[in-house]
């Protein structure tokens, strides 16, 4: 290359346009875009931190199928029939609370008191106008017994003709004028008596006594605080004292199909297995269906007592019930068969194959099932343990490792 070609080659193109630097507006709309990538990012993780609320039930061992065989299975939780908030009857301040958590407490027995220093004035104020009454109604009584004295002297002067007929007339007017005055005391006396008595019960308010005997579940307030039968006060007024329950009218509410109601009747046997305690099969019978059914949910309420109360029993227990029928025409029990019994809602189908979740700690953990024979609204599986918590119908978007919270229905 000669010397004249290289001088062209390093010779400036003054035709073609100059660079532009890149334009502001780009950048702003990288910056936008960034910003929408990390809030799409912040809320995808909240969301995954964010737990999932679902509804679970307990894996049961299937009944033997002699003897007596369980015809349905429905959970439901323990209830109590008597239960009672307590509280005042009138708005006051607490000056004892003589109650504690678990505490057993007999009918009427003190729970608390109320600043009672106004009830007590009212009081003496009441009684002391029932003295004043008292004492007026004395003295109108002494003077219409002097009166019916003047009457009869005055009846035996004029039989001497000593006073005029007038007189006489007199006398029995004052008689008939004390008596209506002394009838009208009389009524005063009965009406500040009455006073008393009302203020004797505002006086007795300020006691809080228990309805009936029982166990404390709840206190719910303090000493200073003030209680009131009415919700009042901004939230700063307590409307309970303490929560008992009669812990000898605990009984079973289940919520039984209404598509398989008709396998159930009054004083049927039945056998209940609280969560709590996966291996202990509690003896009770059916005490009435409610006559309802809940359209939401297709369910009738069933419920359920218990033969023999037991301490471990406590209230909102999760339970599951079996009813029973006596098979009498197979005298020879046979053996269980294999698997647990779980909702049949809560086995689903992913890549061809039946899957439960399983709580597991605040996690859902899949299992593969293999399913076996219906019981009504309930499926025998094989491939979990008795007493496992699965999932009732998990919902597509529940994975393996999801963040769970059970709920209840």
């Amino acid at each position: 290359m000669d010397q004249s070609q290289l001088l062209k080659e390093l010779r400036i193109d003054r035709s073609a346009p100059p660079a532009r630097p890149p334009a502001r507006g780009g950048w702003i709309v990288a910056a936008v875009v960034l910003a929408l990538a990390a809030a799409g990012g912040g809320w995808w993780w909240l969301q995954g931190a964010r737990p999932v609320s679902v509804e679970t039930a307990i894996a049961s061992a299937p009944q033997a199928s002699g003897g007596n065989m369980a015809v349905l299975q429905a959970t439901g939780y323990v209830t109590a029939r008597r239960q009672a908030t307590v509280s005042a009857q009138i708005t006051g301040t607490l000056t004892q609370v003589l109650i504690e958590e678990g505490e057993r407490v007999e009918a009427g027995q003190v729970l608390a008191t109320l600043e009672d220093a106004a009830q007590k004035a009212m009081l003496a104020q009441a009684q002391a106008r029932l003295h004043a009454a008292q004492a007026q109604l004395s003295q109108v009584r002494a003077q219409l017994a002097q009166s019916q004295r003047d009457e009869v002297r005055a009846a035996e002067l004029l039989g001497r003709h000593l006073v005029s007929q007038q007189a006489v007339e007199l006398a029995r007017t004052q008689v008939v004028s004390q008596r209506a005055l002394a009838e009208a005391q009389a009524r005063e006396v009965d009406v500040a008596q009455a006073n008393v008595h009302a203020a004797q019960v505002q006086l007795d308010y300020c006691t809080v006594r228990a309805p009936f005997a029982g166990v404390v579940t709840a206190k719910a307030a303090q000493v200073g605080e003030i209680v009131s039968p009415l919700s009042a006060g901004g939230g700063f007024t307590r409307t309970g004292v303490g929560t008992i329950v009669d812990m000898d009218s605990l009984e079973v509410e289940v919520d039984v199909n209404e598509a398989y109601i008709q396998r159930v009747d009054a004083g049927q046997v039945v056998e209940a297995v609280l969560d709590a305690y996966p291996d202990w099969k509690i003896p009770g019978h059916v005490i009435a269906i409610i006559p309802t059914a809940d359209r939401g949910k297709a369910t009738v309420k069933v419920r359920v007592g218990f033969d023999h109360k037991d301490p471990r029993i406590l209230p909102d227990m999760g339970v599951r019930v079996s009813f029973l029928e006596d098979d009498e025409a197979d005298a020879a029990a046979a053996p269980a068969p294999a698997g647990v019994l779980v909702p049949a809602d809560a086995i689903v189908q992913r890549d061809g194959r039946s899957l439960v979740f399983v709580v597991d700690g605040d996690r859902a953990r899949q299992r593969a099932v293999t399913p076996g024979q219906a019981y009504a609204d309930q499926r025998l599986v094989e491939g979990l343990a008795a007493g496992a918590r699965v999932v009732r119908k998990p919902g597509a978007g529940l994975a393996d490792g999801t963040r769970v919270e059970p709920v209840r229905r």
